[in-house]
């Protein structure tokens, strides 16, 4: 499996998009990062590895798709 994941800040609203192949080791290495401080807030599972790239991808390039996002899950992100 694929994930495409989103990590926010700890007291920021900043969010992190990613994608990755082992979602239990990316988050135990943003955990160890102690400056960015991130958490799971959401995350998407493919089967397949192009659908995972081009979700991500869309997160990161279209605000549409961050926004629609977003309202999905805004009380992850409080």
């Amino acid at each position: 499996m694929y994930y495409v994941y989103v990590l926010k800040k700890k007291d920021s609203k900043l969010l992190y998009f990613g994608y990755t192949d082992n979602l239990i080791e990316r988050m135990k290495s943003h955990r160890y990062d102690r400056r960015k401080n991130y958490e799971l807030v959401y995350y998407e599972a493919f089967k397949n590895k192009e659908d995972a790239q081009r979700r991500e991808r869309d997160l990161k390039m279209y605000g549409a798709g961050r926004g629609h996002l977003k309202k999905r899950i805004y009380k992850s992100l409080e």
